[in-house]
Protein backbone atom coordinates (compact mmCIF):
# COMPACT_ATOMS: atom_id res chain seq x y z
CA UNK A 1 0.00 0.00 0.00
CA UNK A 2 1.50 3.23 -0.80
CA UNK A 3 1.85 5.97 2.17
CA UNK A 4 4.62 8.14 1.48
CA UNK A 5 6.33 10.04 -1.29
CA UNK A 6 9.92 10.88 -1.12
CA UNK A 7 10.57 14.31 -3.12
CA UNK A 8 14.33 15.20 -4.76
CA UNK A 9 14.14 18.92 -4.80
CA UNK A 10 16.27 21.11 -7.29
CA UNK A 11 14.60 19.88 -10.81
CA UNK A 12 12.11 18.21 -9.68
CA UNK A 13 10.14 20.87 -7.50
CA UNK A 14 12.04 23.81 -8.43
CA UNK A 15 15.22 24.81 -10.80
CA UNK A 16 17.45 26.74 -9.07
CA UNK A 17 20.76 26.76 -12.02
CA UNK A 18 20.13 29.60 -13.86
CA UNK A 19 20.32 31.35 -10.25
CA UNK A 20 23.57 30.12 -10.11
CA UNK A 21 25.25 30.90 -13.22
CA UNK A 22 23.34 34.22 -12.55
CA UNK A 23 25.58 34.30 -9.12
CA UNK A 24 28.64 32.86 -10.24
CA UNK A 25 28.95 35.84 -12.87
CA UNK A 26 28.43 38.56 -10.70
CA UNK A 27 31.01 36.90 -8.68
CA UNK A 28 33.26 36.93 -11.60
CA UNK A 29 33.08 40.67 -12.55
CA UNK A 30 33.15 41.18 -9.17
CA UNK A 31 36.56 40.07 -9.25
CA UNK A 32 38.00 40.72 -12.60
CA UNK A 33 37.59 37.68 -14.44
CA UNK A 34 36.06 36.15 -17.37
CA UNK A 35 35.16 32.48 -16.98
CA UNK A 36 34.08 30.92 -20.92
CA UNK A 37 30.61 29.02 -21.36
CA UNK A 38 32.84 26.06 -21.48
CA UNK A 39 34.88 26.31 -18.60
CA UNK A 40 31.94 27.23 -16.47
CA UNK A 41 30.00 23.88 -17.76
CA UNK A 42 33.13 21.53 -16.76
CA UNK A 43 31.92 22.89 -12.91
CA UNK A 44 28.62 21.09 -12.74
CA UNK A 45 28.61 18.97 -9.96
CA UNK A 46 31.26 20.52 -7.89
CA UNK A 47 31.19 22.28 -4.93
CA UNK A 48 31.31 26.22 -4.62
CA UNK A 49 34.37 26.27 -3.00
CA UNK A 50 36.07 23.99 -5.16
CA UNK A 51 34.87 25.50 -8.05
CA UNK A 52 36.66 28.80 -6.06
CA UNK A 53 40.14 27.20 -5.07
CA UNK A 54 40.20 26.53 -8.87
CA UNK A 55 40.10 30.12 -9.70
CA UNK A 56 41.92 31.73 -7.79
CA UNK A 57 44.62 29.30 -8.84
CA UNK A 58 43.85 29.81 -12.42
CA UNK A 59 43.29 33.10 -12.76
CA UNK A 60 46.27 33.63 -10.29
CA UNK A 61 43.76 36.05 -7.86
CA UNK A 62 45.30 37.70 -4.57
CA UNK A 63 41.79 36.62 -2.58
CA UNK A 64 41.42 33.75 -0.84
CA UNK A 65 39.17 31.42 -2.52
CA UNK A 66 36.31 31.71 0.56
CA UNK A 67 36.19 35.47 -0.76
CA UNK A 68 34.86 34.26 -3.32
CA UNK A 69 33.05 31.79 -2.47
CA UNK A 70 30.88 34.29 0.39
CA UNK A 71 30.66 36.85 -2.72
CA UNK A 72 28.67 34.15 -5.03
CA UNK A 73 26.43 32.83 -1.84
CA UNK A 74 25.50 36.46 -1.20
CA UNK A 75 24.47 37.09 -4.81
CA UNK A 76 22.34 33.60 -4.73
CA UNK A 77 20.88 34.43 -1.52
CA UNK A 78 19.64 37.80 -2.83
CA UNK A 79 18.90 36.55 -6.35
CA UNK A 80 16.84 33.70 -4.40
CA UNK A 81 14.23 36.07 -2.85
CA UNK A 82 14.07 38.76 -5.51
CA UNK A 83 14.54 37.06 -8.91
CA UNK A 84 11.53 36.06 -10.87
CA UNK A 85 13.11 33.36 -12.78
CA UNK A 86 12.60 31.43 -9.58
CA UNK A 87 9.68 29.35 -10.26
CA UNK A 88 7.81 25.88 -9.55
CA UNK A 89 8.36 23.89 -11.93
CA UNK A 90 5.13 23.40 -14.01
CA UNK A 91 2.64 21.04 -12.78
CA UNK A 92 4.03 20.61 -9.51
CA UNK A 93 2.56 22.23 -6.92
CA UNK A 94 -1.00 20.85 -8.44
CA UNK A 95 0.85 17.59 -7.44
CA UNK A 96 2.05 17.83 -3.80
CA UNK A 97 -1.67 19.20 -2.76
CA UNK A 98 -3.19 15.69 -4.51
CA UNK A 99 -1.03 13.57 -2.96
CA UNK A 100 -1.44 15.78 0.44
CA UNK A 101 -5.29 15.57 0.34
CA UNK A 102 -5.33 11.95 -0.46
CA UNK A 103 -3.35 11.41 2.64
CA UNK A 104 0.24 10.55 1.54
CA UNK A 105 3.21 11.71 3.94
CA UNK A 106 5.43 13.63 1.85
CA UNK A 107 9.25 14.30 2.06
CA UNK A 108 11.96 16.15 0.48
CA UNK A 109 15.38 14.51 0.37
CA UNK A 110 17.38 16.71 -1.65
CA UNK A 111 21.40 17.57 -1.94
CA UNK A 112 21.00 21.12 -1.05
CA UNK A 113 21.77 22.69 1.97
CA UNK A 114 18.95 22.60 4.47
CA UNK A 115 19.40 26.69 4.13
CA UNK A 116 18.44 26.40 0.52
CA UNK A 117 15.79 23.80 1.27
CA UNK A 118 14.15 25.84 3.84
CA UNK A 119 14.28 29.19 1.80
CA UNK A 120 12.53 26.99 -1.03
CA UNK A 121 9.84 26.05 1.25
CA UNK A 122 9.44 29.07 2.67
CA UNK A 123 9.25 30.99 -0.54
CA UNK A 124 6.68 28.58 -2.15
CA UNK A 125 4.44 27.98 1.29
CA UNK A 126 5.03 24.55 1.03
CA UNK A 127 5.71 23.53 4.71
CA UNK A 128 2.57 22.85 5.24
CA UNK A 129 2.26 19.67 3.17
CA UNK A 130 5.70 18.12 4.05
CA UNK A 131 6.53 15.98 7.45
CA UNK A 132 9.90 16.70 6.99
CA UNK A 133 13.35 17.56 5.20
CA UNK A 134 15.99 16.08 4.53
CA UNK A 135 19.51 17.46 3.50
CA UNK A 136 22.61 15.47 1.68
CA UNK A 137 25.15 17.70 2.89
CA UNK A 138 24.04 16.99 6.92
CA UNK A 139 25.06 13.43 5.84
CA UNK A 140 28.53 11.02 5.50
CA UNK A 141 27.56 10.31 1.83
CA UNK A 142 26.17 11.63 -0.91
CA UNK A 143 24.40 10.70 -3.72
CA UNK A 144 24.09 7.99 -5.48
CA UNK A 145 24.85 6.51 -2.14
CA UNK A 146 21.27 5.36 -0.65
CA UNK A 147 21.44 6.82 2.42
CA UNK A 148 19.63 10.04 2.20
CA UNK A 149 16.60 8.10 1.09
CA UNK A 150 16.90 5.29 3.46
CA UNK A 151 16.64 7.92 6.12
CA UNK A 152 13.96 10.08 4.26
CA UNK A 153 11.84 6.47 4.35
CA UNK A 154 12.27 6.77 8.01
CA UNK A 155 11.09 10.38 8.99
CA UNK A 156 8.49 9.10 6.87
CA UNK A 157 7.72 6.18 9.10
CA UNK A 158 7.05 4.19 6.40
CA UNK A 159 8.89 0.67 4.57
CA UNK A 160 10.81 1.27 1.23
CA UNK A 161 8.01 -0.83 -0.30
CA UNK A 162 5.27 1.74 1.02
CA UNK A 163 6.75 4.81 -0.89
CA UNK A 164 8.62 6.03 -3.80
CA UNK A 165 11.15 8.69 -4.72
CA UNK A 166 10.73 11.21 -7.61
CA UNK A 167 13.80 12.52 -9.12
CA UNK A 168 15.32 13.83 -12.18
CA UNK A 169 19.26 12.79 -12.14
CA UNK A 170 20.98 9.91 -12.24
CA UNK A 171 22.65 9.88 -8.98
CA UNK A 172 19.40 10.27 -7.66
CA UNK A 173 17.82 6.93 -9.43
CA UNK A 174 20.55 5.07 -8.28
CA UNK A 175 20.45 6.15 -4.90
CA UNK A 176 16.79 5.45 -5.18
CA UNK A 177 17.09 2.29 -6.02
CA UNK A 178 20.12 1.39 -4.17
CA UNK A 179 17.85 1.55 -0.80
CA UNK A 180 15.54 -0.64 -2.55
CA UNK A 181 12.77 2.72 -3.30
CA UNK A 182 10.19 2.73 -6.15
CA UNK A 183 11.57 5.41 -8.42
CA UNK A 184 9.94 7.67 -10.87
CA UNK A 185 12.21 9.71 -13.32
CA UNK A 186 10.98 13.48 -14.16
CA UNK A 187 12.16 14.67 -17.65
CA UNK A 188 11.90 18.07 -17.71
CA UNK A 189 12.58 20.36 -20.10
CA UNK A 190 15.87 21.35 -18.00
CA UNK A 191 16.98 17.85 -17.66
CA UNK A 192 20.19 17.47 -19.77
CA UNK A 193 22.57 14.21 -19.98
CA UNK A 194 20.68 12.33 -17.28
CA UNK A 195 20.42 8.37 -17.33
CA UNK A 196 17.33 6.92 -16.46
CA UNK A 197 17.86 3.44 -17.56
CA UNK A 198 17.48 2.16 -13.96
CA UNK A 199 14.02 4.38 -12.90
CA UNK A 200 10.47 2.36 -12.50
CA UNK A 201 8.72 4.58 -14.68
CA UNK A 202 9.69 7.63 -16.61
CA UNK A 203 7.32 10.43 -17.03
CA UNK A 204 7.54 14.14 -18.64
CA UNK A 205 4.28 15.51 -17.23
CA UNK A 206 3.13 15.69 -13.04
CA UNK A 207 -0.25 14.80 -14.38
CA UNK A 208 0.82 11.01 -15.37
CA UNK A 209 1.35 10.48 -11.76
CA UNK A 210 -1.54 11.67 -9.53
CA UNK A 211 -2.52 9.72 -6.64
CA UNK A 212 -5.17 7.74 -8.67
CA UNK A 213 -2.75 6.85 -11.58
CA UNK A 214 -0.14 5.44 -9.23
CA UNK A 215 -1.73 4.39 -5.95
CA UNK A 216 -2.64 0.77 -8.22
CA UNK A 217 0.96 0.57 -8.23
CA UNK A 218 1.12 -0.48 -4.39
CA UNK A 219 -2.16 -2.63 -4.24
Amino acid sequence: MLKAVLFDMDGVIVDTEPLHHKAYKMMFNDVGIEVSDAMYRSFTGQSTRSICEFLCKHFDLTLAPIVLEKGKRAHFTRLFFEDPDLQLLEGVEALIKNYHANGLTLVVASSASMFTINNVMKRFNLDPYFKDKLSGADLKASKPHPEIFINAAKAAGVSPAECFVIEDSTNGIIAAKEANIYCIAYKSVHSKDQDYSRADLLITDYKEITFDNVKSLFD
